[in-house]
């Protein structure tokens, strides 16, 4: 199975000129938890979550039409691509610790994102079939490496 059969689409991004009150709208409006940047020429440049959203608003004390994106994005992307293996994705998922993962195109555009919801949904859906074992079990093991504290020993 490859991430283009789980990913979620339409995608809806915010450039990197814009305030906090786009990304905010967005996961609104669309009920996502996060929301790929774009430079000017449609590349991910960054991604925004709803918890970097709360704590922007936060820390800068400020509306959030007033807090550019660009200061608070997170700019050390994972990315995949749409004919990468699930697993592949899983394993970027666990080694960075993320929930959701953009998949971009050969250029660079965002054209989805995968996210722990879309790996569990089809565990439930197909009881996995992807991997030897238990149903669900690399789900596991994805969303325990997730969830171990950073500064936790690995």
């Amino acid at each position: 199975m490859r991430v283009k059969d789980l990913m979620s689409q339409p995608l809806s991004t915010c450039n990197i000129h814009d305030s906090a009150a786009c990304a905010a709208q967005i996961m609104w409006e669309h009920d996502c938890g996060i929301v790929p940047i774009v430079d000017d020429n449609g590349h991910l440049a960054g991604v925004v979550t709803d918890r970097d959203v709360c704590m922007a608003a936060y820390f800068q004390n400020r509306p959030l039409s007033e807090v550019p994106i660009e200061h608070f994005m997170s700019r050390d992307l994972s990315a995949c691509h749409p004919e990468d293996a699930l697993s592949h994705a899983e394993q970027l998922m666990s080694e960075r610790q993320i929930h959701r993962v953009p998949v971009v195109d050969a250029t660079g555009v965002p054209i989805g994102i995968l996210s722990l919801s879309d790996l569990a949904r089809e565990v439930v859906r197909n009881g996995n079939g992807r991997h030897e074992g238990d149903p669900g079990d690399a789900l596991l093991h994805t969303v325990a490496a997730i969830s171990r504290p950073r500064w936790a020993s690995r």
